[in-house]
């Protein structure tokens, strides 16, 4: 019976999926963390941003090839330009002084005819009202999912529903991370703050903002509206591109603020609603997420234009073809890794990031130092794809700590013997299987500001030697230290050895190595580092009051412009004082009067003067030990197309291709079942039921006498 059951099989017997998908255009992937907000006004995680980019459309998106990264409209007719006007009301030139601006004004038009996936919040009854906005207990007792509601509706795009949603950010209950940040910028949004959380304790069902006018964002006409500014801020055409400013419709918060709703997990942090591309069908944390093509999509173009070398690496073979090409979207939940990387390898994963376990089976570097794929990979038909991260890690130094911190000489010069004997070569190549370029300052490449060469590298921990930096030796870095009043790693006036404290989250097996290699590095100098490790809400709170003395940080780029970066090292962001980003409380009040001007300028030769200086004054003031740029290795079959890393948009989907014919037929090469062993433990069973039978025959036979 076995053998005539593997004989029936139609394709491999592990396959995991229904093999009707076989020959559909699926894109296949994993996720190993629920997305907990896929309410746009709430989310900030990458886990969260995978579905909703998909789903959602902020009015302006990166180009998916173009580098440096760029902007261009999406729901918008054309990119928003701000102008600027002085306390007067008078128009200003576009290179306006920071200080002479009183409010900026984006006015941004929309494309007609854009609709909204089918859902429930928009299905109308016979009388054309609304069939779900005013259910009772009893219509809500057999509804559990979506699903469970069986009529749908949808309507058109407005520019109202992009002012309805930065009204959200305000909203008392829903908690928007950028909330503070856009109150600082954005006209009357923190008065109109106070006015919606008054009303709302009055109300604590649905509030409809389209009742709450605010100057900061008004609709102008069905398709067009405006976001006034309070000061020149040409960093916020990057916060377009985020969900956070991604429409929302009224109809939603009226349909899932209905009493019980919640109690079903029936949600906008469930259930999102958008006009992209893609829509949630299967919302199951505990076994898969499912995309399906929005059946409502108008369709967009594959770009025509790219990078230099996108024609011949044929990303450009699907210019001007209509968007998206793949159907459905399939994520499994793998809680473990290495079920995941198995899976890949048997083709039921299109694409995969690197286990470090495994990357010595995928990963080979040639006499170069340049990574590239092993024989076995390369006969799978597997590609690798890399790119730089536009993000950091680094160590920090508490700068209000009396022996780290401060503004001393002595204190700078412990910070750079310490900089220079931490070895993160060593340590890339050691836990990070050689994936990150070492740090010459805040700024990632791929940023405008960042300089690589000669005159990038940061003289005070390397030399340039044979056209690339070298760190400068621990002989250089005990003498630093000897001059800073610490020869040996001791206090000079007292003889006692010098004791550091690091704090981490890290406190697992598998963190062990690591914190051993830092207290390593330390040792070189003589000093003492004391680990202490905690979870990591006690860990934020010790940041947040400024009683770690060094920790380790790090941070992703939000958008494409340096400020995001260097405002990290900003005075008035300091976390003790404002709770502000600037976690090691640094302050400097030379590099705040740059700052200030650097982040209203464009990009150009004076900003790059201005970045240069800055970062002149933050290598020789080492708040940071600059750490190491990590290093984005990703693996993806040969059916998968289209495929070029873009460390900006999140909205990728809908550029890749699934070539279904070829990945079922590789997945049967691989995963080809081996009977041989079946049949012949079945020839072995057989046989060894022979006597027990002939036994059982004979004795039958007898009774029966």
């Amino acid at each position: 019976m076995c053998v005539t059951l593997i004989g029936c099989s139609d394709g491999p017997l592990n396959n995991p999926y229904a093999a009707s998908s076989s020959s559909e255009a699926v894109f296949y992937d994993s996720f190993r963390e629920r997305p907990k907000h896929l309410d746009p006004v709430s989310s900030y995680s990458e886990n969260e941003a995978r579905f909703n980019s998909q789903i959602y459309e902020p009015v302006v998106q990166y180009h998916y090839l173009k580098r440096p990264y760029e902007l261009t409209p999406l729901t918008a007719v054309a990119l928003p330009e701000p102008t600027y006007f002085d306390p007067s009301g008078q128009q200003l030139a576009a290179d306006a002084a920071q200080e002479d601006v009183q409010e900026t004004v984006y006015r941004i038009q929309i494309q007609p005819g854009i609709m909204y996936q089918p859902h429930p919040a928009f299905a109308r009854n016979e009388n054309n009202g609304f069939q779900y906005h005013t259910l009772t207990a009893a219509d809500l007792e057999h509804r559990a999912t979506l699903a469970d509601f069986e009529l749908t509706g949808s309507r058109e795009l407005v520019a109202e529903d992009y002012v309805y949603q930065i009204k959200r950010l305000v909203h008392p209950h829903l908690h928007s991370p950028i909330a503070g940040l856009m109150g600082k910028y954005i006209k009357g949004l923190p008065e109109l703050s106070t006015r919606v959380a008054a009303d709302e304790h009055a109300n604590d069902s649905f509030v409809d903002l389209r009742a709450y006018d605010f100057a900061g964002a008004k609709a102008v006409d069905r398709y067009t509206y405006e976001i006034r500014l309070t000061q020149k801020y040409p960093q916020f055409r990057y916060w377009l591109a985020m969900p956070f400013f991604a429409p929302v419709p009224w109809e939603a918060d009226a349909f899932y603020n209905q009493p019980g709703m919640k109690a079903r997990n029936i949600s906008l942090d469930w259930y999102p609603i958008g006009t992209g591309p893609y829509m949630l069908a299967e919302n199951n944390p505990n076994r898969r997420m499912v995309l399906v093509k929005n059946p409502n999509f108008r369709g967009e173009l594959y770009p025509t234009t790219g990078a230099a070398d996108d024609a011949s690496n044929g990303l450009l073979a699907s210019a001007d073809q209509r968007m998206p090409f793949i159907d459905v979207a399939h994520y499994s939940l793998e809680k473990e890794a290495i079920p995941g990387w198995t899976k890949f390898l048997q083709g039921y994963y299109d694409a995969s990031s690197i286990l470090s376990d495994s990357f010595d089976q995928a990963i080979q570097f040639n006499p170069q130092g340049e990574a590239q794929l092993t024989n076995v990979m390369r006969e799978k038909g597997i590609n690798l794809v890399t790119a730089v991260t536009t993000s950091i890690s680094y160590l920090g130094f508490n700068m209000v700590d009396n022996v780290v911190g401060g503004d001393t000489e002595r204190a700078r010069k412990l910070r750079r013997a310490i900089s220079i004997a931490i070895d993160y070569e060593e340590l890339i190549s050691i836990f990070a299987n050689g994936r990150g370029v070492p740090a010459q300052g805040p700024i990632p490449p791929g940023i405008f500001g960042q300089i690589g060469g000669p005159e990038g590298i940061n003289p005070y921990v390397y030399e340039w030697r044979d056209g690339h930096p070298v760190r400068k030796s621990v002989a250089a870095a005990r003498e630093l230290l000897s001059e800073a009043g610490y020869p040996d790693g001791r206090d000079a006036e007292s003889g006692e050895q010098l004791t550091l404290y690091f704090e981490t989250v890290s406190s697992g097996p598998g963190s062990k190595a690591m914190l051993n290699w830092y207290r390593k590095q330390f040792d070189k100098l003589g000093i003492q580092l004391v680990i202490r490790a905690t979870d990591y809400n006690r860990f934020q709170e010790k940041i947040r009051k400024g009683s770690a003395q060094i920790f380790g940080w790090g941070w992703n780029a939000d958008y494409p412009d340096p400020e995001n970066f260097l405002f990290l090292l900003y005075g008035p962001n300091a976390k003790v004082a404002s709770q502000g980003e600037n976690a090691v409380n640094y302050q400097n009040p030379r590099f705040d009067e740059l700052f200030v001007r650097m982040r209203s300028m464009s990009d150009g030769s004076e900003r790059q003067e201005l970045i240069n200086d800055m970062t002149e004054i933050l290598r020789r003031d080492s708040p940071w030990v600059w750490g190491f740029h990590p290093t984005g290795y990703t693996l993806y079959h040969d059916w998968y197309g289209n495929v070029k890393p873009n460390l900006m948009a999140r909205n990728t989907l809908k550029y890749k291709t699934i070539d279904a014919q070829l990945r079922e037929r590789k997945r049967g090469q691989w995963n080809d079942a081996v009977v041989w062993p079946v049949a012949a433990l079945f020839v072995v069973l057989l046989i060894s039921a022979l006597p027990a039978w002939r036994t059982y025959v004979a004795r039958q036979r007898a009774a029966a006498r």
